[in-house]
């Protein structure tokens, strides 16, 4: 049983555009739990949605099946639909490692990317980092900024997360459990709080720059993310969301934490605080998540 998650983007007030981009492709876990197949590659293909999608091949080396989870992040590659992206190799986090090791986490993250892109005439300009981690100050962040530009790297925004992959492994439990029932639950929760906070990040947009800005949605491969559909949202290519002016803002947060670039674009902490407080609230499936992972 999968979960075919239905994003009905019904604001009455909205023709904004909304680019999706998809964290740590290929699933290779799930590609062999699945029988060597992608249902979220077949179902994205059938719908036409356009998405960006951002790369670990550390993920190739995490089954026994490296030839066929290769030939997975080809199908992905070629793909018309996806503009593609480098999110390192191993997902690891940049304040952490420190810059050496994060400039081999670049390098060795787009080895196989960049053949494919060159093979099917596509660029590779986009970067993620890991968990949004840009440095854990000023100097971390100016230093990357450099190697990135170097390297012909845009790094790459989001303005909504809605902790899907906290949802997926909640969803996931219960379905191994066969707690069908529990599970259309957390589906039925995680589409209205992704709704919710598309309708917070609007409103915030309008309060502070008079319109909504073109969205940037970050998901991630695995089986709550399988179907997106739209009513009222344009999908639309990353390239198009970031012509957006908004984007051309400055980072003003220096820290390592992976917050929206709403906050970033905040200039005073105090205004940044007084927002993420009036964010849709979140505890009942962290608490769930937290007690599944037995943590108290």
């Amino acid at each position: 049983l999968f979960l075919c998650a239905f994003l009905p983007f019904t604001f009455a007030y909205s023709q904004t555009k909304v680019a999706i981009t998809i964290d740590d492709v290929p699933n290779t876990t799930l590609f062999e739990k699945n029988n060597y197949h992608s249902v979220l590659l077949d179902v994205l293909i059938a719908n036409s949605i356009t998405a960006t999608i951002f790369i670990n091949e550390g993920q190739l080396y995490k089954t026994p099946a490296f030839e066929k989870n290769l030939v997975l992040l080809e199908k992905w590659s070629q793909c018309e639909l996806f503009t593609l992206g480098n999110h390192s190799f191993s997902h690891s986090r940049y304040s952490s490692v420190g810059l050496d090791s994060f400039i081999v986490e670049i390098d060795s993250g787009a080895y196989f990317t960049q053949h494919f892109a060159k093979n099917y005439q596509k660029s590779l300009r986009f970067f993620r980092f890991p968990y949004n981690d840009l440095g854990a100050d000023s100097i971390e962040q100016a230093q990357i900024d450099s190697v990135l530009t170097t390297r012909g790297y845009l790094s790459t925004p989001f303005t909504i997360e809605s902790s899907d992959w906290m949802f997926n492994y909640v969803y996931d439990y219960y379905i191994t459990h066969g707690d069908s029932a529990k599970a259309r639950e957390i589906a039925g929760l995680y589409i209205s709080k992704t709704v919710e906070l598309f309708h917070f990040f609007d409103a915030l947009s309008l309060e502070k720059y008079g319109r909504k800005i073109d969205q940037i949605y970050l998901c991630h491969d695995n089986t709550i993310v399988e179907q997106l559909t739209n009513d009222g949202y344009f999908i639309a290519t990353l390239e198009e969301v970031l012509e957006d002016p908004a984007y051309s803002q400055p980072n003003h947060y220096v820290k390592k934490w992976g917050v929206s670039w709403f906050y970033r674009w905040m200039t005073e902490h105090e205004e940044r605080i007084k927002w993420m407080k009036l964010e849709p609230d979140f505890t009942l499936i962290e608490g769930l998540y937290d007690s599944l992972q037995g943590i108290k």
